[in-house]
């Protein structure tokens, strides 16, 4: 068979895809579930942990800056997902962006680098939920059993496992909860982003009321910028820059709602609001949340792994404190929840397209859900969580991230430009000029990791690549539709 690598699914397939709903995914979420979904994939890590650290390390009070430049550069990334997820609205997000308009094998590269995004975050994230759990036991004279560990020599290099028995279990459990269905999962999110929402407004409130009543505070936000060190990075602008980009991590998880497209029941409309909509808030909520805490405690006083509630425990406010604490378990399970149902439908899709074996979008006959997909990631990501280190993680879903932006980007430049006239629910403003910059913004931040990174992406990719050529292009049922359709007619006979 004759396979054209850069082969692309037509369009009018796609979106009779998009209105079949027979034997197919539950239509089942409203506007206000893809908004919590939204802020439930954002506010995590970002917020509880990452908003401290980048201030000590980086920025100092100037953190606040950081927010804004990251929330902008998003913000551009954000824009081209809702021009396409109100066009496509199929779940598997950019990979079925990409299928459309830069061809199977760029859509192949970004399905299988997708992992990096929804199943490495969300085993780093298990990692940090059971450290904040661990951490609140002790706080109220409960501790849970020493991690295992071990030790070993491999190629020459010494390796330290702590076998994280807490993140292995949170995650089956959020498996669990998937299985059962989208709309039981997603009223969870509902309810644990309203809950993680109000005790982040709370910390706003009782900050601004503690500072407005003790005018005496020593002013923690002087100098706002802290002078360079010397080295790149290391605060005053360069640092601020830095910042940006480690804050930017925070924002991952908006692209998330586009995962779940075909479970939307109006998604032309709907999704661009989920996606902008959570955005927006989760913006404000940053840049407040890291102007107080800044201003409250000393900035090189919170590279700690809960800064929030160092932050909140100079109030003197011993029940807030409790509070902030659950709300950070809270809002940890919720991405973990989000991070693991997109990428089960990430699967549904690329074996509903015959590049991965069929398993993956088998669908329960009762709870309408890729069962099958969401309990096997669910294992791996379990693995992960036990056994990866979590700065490995960190940066793995980093840069798995923002090569997703730099390719939907892409995409909605190229289809403006080949299919010009299609009705678009939403439309990206200033095309090209959106599309450039959030690539060269998510660009820059890729050459901006660390070595080891890049080097962990091509190994990535190449393994994904392997999969792709030994079993995906010979099962591929756009390559198989072309195939009947080069297929050379037979001539008429005599009697015609």
């Amino acid at each position: 068979m004759s396979l054209k690598l850069f082969a692309k699914k037509d369009l009018s397939l796609l979106l009779q895809e998009a209105e079949g709903e027979h034997g197919g995914l539950r239509r089942a979420l409203g506007p206000l579930n893809l908004v919590t979904l939204g802020i439930g994939a954002i506010i995590g890590a970002g917020i509880f942990v990452i908003t401290g650290q980048a201030a000590a390390q980086f920025a100092g009070p100037a953190i606040v800056i950081s927010f804004v430049l990251a929330g902008i550069a998003c913000g551009f990334a954000g824009l081209c997902y809702a021009e396409f997820a109100s066009l496509i609205p199929i779940a598997g997000s950019a990979y079925t962006y990409s299928y459309a308009t830069l061809g199977e094998l760029i859509a192949w590269i970004i399905g299988w680098d997708l992992i990096l995004e929804y199943a490495f975050g969300a085993a780093t994230v298990a990692v940090g939920w059971s450290g904040h759990l661990r951490a609140f036991l002790h706080d109220i004279g409960t501790d849970l059993p020493k991690m295992p560990h071990s030790s070993f020599a491999l190629l020459g290099v010494n390796v330290h496992l702590n076998y994280d028995y807490v993140g292995f279990l949170v995650i089956m459990a959020i498996t669990t909860i998937l299985v059962i269905g989208i709309k039981e999962s997603a009223n969870f999110t509902t309810v644990i982003v309203i809950l993680k929402v109000a005790i982040v407004c709370m910390f706003i409130g009782i900050a601004g009321a503690f500072l407005a009543s003790h005018a005496w505070q020593p002013n923690h936000w002087y100098p706002f910028i802290p002078p360079n060190t010397g080295e790149r990075g290391q605060f005053g602008w360069s640092g601020i820059l830095r910042g940006a980009g480690v804050v930017f991590f925070a924002y991952i998880g908006f692209d998330a709602v586009s995962t779940a497209a075909q479970e939307a029941r109006n998604p032309k409309k709907d999704m661009p609001l989920g996606i902008l909509l959570s955005l927006s808030i989760c913006t404000v909520l940053y840049i407040l949340v890291a102007g107080l805490l800044t201003r409250l405690v000393p900035y090189n006083q919170l590279n700690v792994p809960d800064p929030v509630v160092v932050g909140i425990r100079t109030t003197g406010q011993r029940w807030a404190t409790f509070l902030v604490e659950l709300g950070a378990i809270a809002g940890l399970a919720s991405v973990m929840l989000v991070m693991l149902l997109g990428q089960s439908r990430v699967f549904f899709s690329m074996s509903h397209d015959g590049l991965l074996w069929p398993w993956a979008s088998k669908i329960h006959p009762r709870f309408r859900t890729p069962y099958i997909s969401s309990i096997v990631v669910g294992f791996f990501v379990a693995l992960l969580a036990m056994l990866i280190p979590l700065n490995i993680l960190d940066e793995m879903t980093s840069v798995g991230t923002l090569l997703a932006f730099v390719l939907v980007s892409a995409g909605v430049w190229v289809m403006r430009r080949t299919h010009p006239h299609l009705e678009r629910p939403f439309k990206t403003p200033l095309v090209p000029v959106v599309p450039i910059l959030a690539i060269l913004f998510s660009g820059a931040l890729i050459v901006g990791l660390a070595w080891e990174t890049q080097v962990r992406l091509v190994v990535w990719l190449v393994i994904g690549l392997i999969i792709y050529f030994s079993y995906g292009r010979k099962h591929s049922k756009v390559q198989m539709m072309n195939a009947v359709e080069r297929q050379p007619k037979p001539a008429p006979s005599m009697a015609d």
